[in-house]
């Protein structure tokens, strides 16, 4: 439809709207959030959908860590979309876990930190996967706010947005090496990044480090991916 028409059928303020509006939005569906109406819950209000449920309360709805468990699913994934929210205090040390190969061992899935800033290291900030790649960018907001993850796994490949950002693009591939990175840096992992399952359960991990800290999830949603 041409400009000319399309303004002959709306009224002109709405038009100039449309002009005004329409590149901002395109802008933050390209690089933002993605629209989780109609995804699935990934867990159940009582939790009976997962395994450690004894660490975790639901509270109006926001998943909060009692203790130092992890929370696992029953259910593994393998090719997904999964979008959450979460909130920390100040030292609060969390993480998400994603297709873990060994629920009894957390060094056998990749762990997306939860954290209020770093563990002292680039590759233990807020948003990295923990030990092998660092954030792009800084996306953390204030500690008592509340941040959102859209992590995608895809195959070999895994992507995080983090408050709008895209601040993780990686390819698993890339890590062939046994507690390496591919910048030559070394990790705790025993098994190369490469050889990873491509399906598992995800899991979050529940008050960790010295202040034990609390963390709070809300707005859990995943998309299965063919």
């Amino acid at each position: 439809m041409s400009q000319n028409l399309f303004k002959k059928l709306i009224h002109p303020s709405l038009f100039a709207m449309a002009l005004v509006l329409s590149p901002s939005l395109l802008a933050a569906s390209a690089k933002g959030h993605p629209d989780t109406s109609g995804w699935g819950d990934l867990l159940k209000s009582d939790l009976s959908n997962t395994i450690g449920a004894e660490g975790w309360t639901v509270q109006n709805g926001v998943l909060v860590a009692k203790d130092h468990t992890t929370l696992w699913t029953k259910d593994s994934y393998a090719n997904f979309i999964l979008d959450l929210e979460f909130k920390v205090a100040k030292e609060s040390n969390s993480g998400v876990f994603l297709r873990s190969g060994n629920i009894k061992n957390v060094l056998s899935a990749l762990e997306i930190q939860v954290h209020d800033s770093t563990d002292g290291t680039k590759y233990g900030m807020v948003g990295a996967i923990y030990d092998a790649i660092p954030p792009a960018k800084s996306m953390a907001k204030p500690v008592g706010e509340w941040n959102r993850f859209t992590i995608t796994c895809r195959d070999s490949k895994v992507t995080v947005v983090f408050n709008g950002e895209k601040i993780i693009d990686a390819d698993l591939n890339n890590w062939p090496e046994v507690k390496k990175n591919p910048d030559g840096t070394p990790n705790k992992f025993p098994v190369a990044l490469k050889n990873f399952a491509r399906q598992g359960p995800l899991g979050f991990q529940g008050l960790h480090g010295k202040a034990q800290a609390p963390v709070w999830y809300r707005n859990i949603k995943i998309k299965p991916l063919k």
